[in-house]
């Protein structure tokens, strides 16, 4: 029955992947309004329903299954343990980027990020997605902004931390649109893009103010 359960899993893994993979390519090539859940499951050979019991709007073909969530960072700041947050962020990108690469494992990595740079740049294209996304990087700044509060002894509603937080949730989300992260994604080595992310905000709090004096980068 485990073997069962298991080889089941598997097999709803793979139909899920093969949609969205199918989705992708059509609203890179024909425009994501234009497309239809018909369209989509014809390319990806499964029943519309199949689609639709996957992925029950069609705007979750891009934010399903998006392992860089508010839940996952919130995790990783409550267990920082005397460590920044900037430096807890870094780690968890790191991780999370590892953890994507051994979930896609049977992709070329280069693939893996090639289509998240892709999503990316549908997400910029289309208001109502691009409305849904804010919503999720805003998620994202209050945890950071909080915990740079933390750091350097300042309400998470000041300006300094929520101008870092700002700048760190923007950075990491405009990486897969930029000349460097395009050029990157081919390789699938991002991580030297998140650094210098991490490292520009760090920058910033170091000569924000009298506050910011306290505040040292693990």
């Amino acid at each position: 029955m485990i073997a069962s359960d298991g080889r089941r899993e598997r097999k709803k893994a793979q139909t899920r992947s093969r949609i969205q993979e199918a989705a992708l390519d059509l609203f890179a090539s024909q425009g994501y309004r234009e497309t239809t859940i018909a369209q989509i499951a014809a390319r990806a050979d499964v029943a519309t329903r199949t689609v639709t019991l996957h992925f029950p709007a069609k705007e979750d073909l891009l934010f399903a299954d998006d392992p860089f969530t508010p839940e996952s960072l919130g995790a990783r700041l409550r267990d920082r343990q005397g460590q920044s947050t900037l430096g807890a962020v870094r780690d968890w990108m790191h991780a999370t980027m590892r953890e994507l690469d051994e979930r896609d494992s049977g992709l070329d990595p280069a693939h893996v990020w090639q289509r998240r740079a892709l999503r990316a740049r549908l997400l910029m294209a289309d208001d109502d997605l691009r409305g849904r996304a804010r919503a999720g990087y805003r998620d994202l700044e209050v945890l950071v902004a909080g915990g740079i509060g933390e750091d350097i002894g300042l309400p998470a509603d000041a300006l300094l931390p929520r101008l870092a937080a700002v700048t760190v949730v923007t950075g990491l989300r405009e990486i897969y649109v930029t000349r460097e992260g395009q050029a990157q994604s081919a390789t699938s080595d991002l991580a030297p893009l998140v650094d210098e992310v991490l490292a520009f905000a760090e920058a910033g709090l170091t000569r924000g103010g009298p506050a910011a004096g306290d505040f040292c980068p693990a």
